[in-house]
């Protein structure tokens, strides 16, 4: 099909929340998952231009979306971040806090481990566009949570953020991949991690 018959027609939609006209919305549906695809074949530049060309829509599309390559790694991994702050909740909720900061570093780390582009999008200094921002602030709150009663029971340092964890779960997750991902090192890493969170004597 030519680029030019998937061009939008017709002036967009503004405002937060403001729907999109059915062959905007396909076309968007369609940059992410051609987008989707060359991240699960280990492209990860997701260069718009290229990716206009293979979703068959015009750069213009591309970039009314998705204005930087950030954004739509954030459309992206929107799904999945979304679960990651539900498992956060549930991770602070646990009547043991050790097992609950034990349990948020597996989930995280099991889901950055077939999704890079969320560790991209949680080890960002940038809070990133109003949707990640908010998921950002949830994930942070209910981490924040886990590790307070962490504290308070005696299991994780006090001078531990929740961006911190972020960050270091992150760091392990390069760890594996630059050391052939070998499933045997994950528990080892977890360890390591969660000791290094533990009060100093």
């Amino acid at each position: 099909m030519a680029q030019e018959g998937l061009q939008e027609r017709g002036p967009r939609q503004e405002g937060p929340g403001a729907p999109l006209r059915a062959d905007a919305a396909r076309n968007r549906e369609r940059v992410l998952e051609v987008a989707r695809a060359r991240l699960a074949a280990g492209d990860d530049s997701l260069q718009l231009n290229a990716i206009a060309k293979l979703a068959g829509v015009g750069v213009g599309t591309v970039y009314r979306h998705f204005p930087t390559r950030h954004a739509l790694l954030e459309a992206l991994v929107a799904e999945r971040f979304a679960l990651l702050v539900e498992q956060a909740r549930a991770a602070a909720a646990r009547d043991d806090p050790a097992d609950g900061v034990r349990l948020l570093l597996r989930h995280t780390l099991g889901m950055i481990a077939v999704d890079p582009g969320l560790a991209a999008v949680l080890e960002s200094a940038d809070r990133g566009g109003e949707p990640t921002a908010a998921l950002k602030a949830d994930l942070d709150r209910a981490v924040a949570r886990l590790l307070d009663r962490a504290v308070a029971a005696g299991v994780v340092r006090p001078d531990v953020r929740a961006d911190d964890i972020r960050h270091l779960v992150c760091g392990v997750q390069h760890a594996l991949r630059t050391g052939g991902e070998d499933p045997r090192r994950v528990e080892l890493y977890l360890d390591v991690l969660f000791g290094g969170l533990r009060p100093t004597a």
